[in-house]
C-alpha cells in the first residue's frame, strides 16, 4: 500500500510539473497558437525572447502582425501579415502555366525587396498602409497580367526605350533595350540606369537582371514605387496610375488600361477590409 500511494504521489507530481511547464515548451514545429510567437528556436510563447525583433520567425513578431488563417488578406498591418502566401497565390495562380511569370515570382523575393525599402506599407495609419500595398499590386497585376510576363511583349520589342536626352547622365549601352521588365514593367535609360545605382547592379550594362533575377525585379520594382509614387498614396490611386503612365492613361486616355488597374484596386482593397477612398482615377 505504501509503494503504491509512493507511486501514485509521484505521478501525481509529474502531470503537475507537466502541466506547469511554459507554453513555450509545446510548439518545436511553430504550431502556434494566433496569439503566440515562434522563436528562432521553435518555441512558442510571448515576450522578448519570443516575440522581439531578431527573436522571432512567425507570429505576432514586434512590428508584425497576428497571423491570420489562409485567406484573401492578411488583418494586420505589417506587410508580411498583408501579404499573405494565399493573397500571393491568388494572383499568381491565374497566370497559365505556361505564362514566364509563373515559376519567376515569389513573395519571398518580395518580401526581400520590402526589407530593402522599409517606408513601404508601414509609414501611414493601419489603413493607409493597406491601400499602399493594395495599389502596388493593383499595379502589378496590370502590368504583368497576374504575374503571367517578366518583360514587355515577353522581349519581342523593337524599340530600344533610350532617351536621347537623359543619355549624358545614362548612357545607353550598345546593343542593349531598356524596355519595360519585372513586377512594375521598368522602363527607359534612366530608370535603368538609377534604379542599378541604388540597388548596386549594372542597370545600364546588364538591364536584363531584372528578368533574370527575381530578387532584382522586385527591388527594382519598389525602387520605383518609393521613388516615384509612395508619396503620392495620399492623394488618391488616381495619383498613382499618373506618377506610373499618367501619359498613357490620364485625362481619358486609354480609359480601358486605367480602369483595369482601378478594378484590381478595389478587389485588393475589399481583401484587405479597407475603403478605396476616392480620386480613383487621374
Amino acid at each position: 500500500m505504501a509503494f503504491l500511494l509512493k507511486n501514485t504521489l509521484s505521478l501525481a507530481l509529474i502531470i503537475t510539473l507537466f502541466w506547469s511547464l511554459p507554453s513555450s515548451i509545446f510548439g518545436q514545429n511553430c504550431g502556434c497558437a494566433p496569439n503566440l510567437c515562434c522563436s528562432k528556436f521553435g518555441f512558442c510563447g510571448t515576450g522578448e525572447p519570443y516575440c522581439g525583433k531578431g527573436n522571432c520567425q512567425s507570429g505576432p513578431c514586434e512590428g508584425q502582425a497576428t497571423p491570420t488563417t489562409p485567406g484573401s488578406g492578411g488583418s494586420g498591418s505589417s506587410v508580411s501579415g498583408i501579404v499573405t502566401q494565399s493573397f500571393f497565390d491568388g494572383i499568381i495562380g491565374q497566370a497559365a502555366a505556361s505564362c514566364p511569370g509563373k515559376n519567376f515570382y515569389t513573395r519571398a523575393a518580395f518580401l526581400n525587396a520590402v526589407g530593402a525599402f522599409p517606408q513601404f506599407g508601414t509609414s501611414g495609419s493601419s489603413a493607409e498602409n493597406k491601400k499602399e500595398i493594395a495599389a502596388f499590386f493593383a499595379h502589378v497585376s496590370h502590368e504583368t497580367t497576374n504575374f503571367c510576363h517578366i518583360e514587355e511583349q515577353d522581349g519581342k520589342v523593337n524599340d530600344r526605350y533610350c532617351d536621347p536626352t537623359k543619355e549624358a547622365q545614362y548612357p545607353c549601352a550598345s546593343g542593349k533595350k531598356y524596355f519595360g521588365r519585372g513586377p512594375l514593367q521598368l522602363s527607359w535609360n534612366y530608370n535603368y540606369g538609377a534604379a542599378g545605382k541604388a540597388l548596386n547592379f549594372n542597370g545600364l550594362g546588364n538591364p536584363e537582371k531584372v528578368a533574370t533575377d527575381v530578387d532584382t525585379a522586385f527591388k527594382a520594382a519598389m525602387w520605383y514605387w518609393m521613388t516615384n509614387v509612395h508619396s503620392v498614396m495620399n492623394q488618391g490611386f488616381g495619383a498613382t496610375i499618373k506618377a506610373i503612365n499618367g501619359a498613357l492613361e490620364c485625362n481619358g486616355k486609354n480609359q480601358a488600361q486605367a480602369n483595369d488597374r482601378i478594378q484590381f484596386f478595389k478587389k485588393y482593397c475589399a481583401d484587405f477590409g479597407v475603403s478605396p477612398g476616392d480620386n480613383l482615377s487621374c
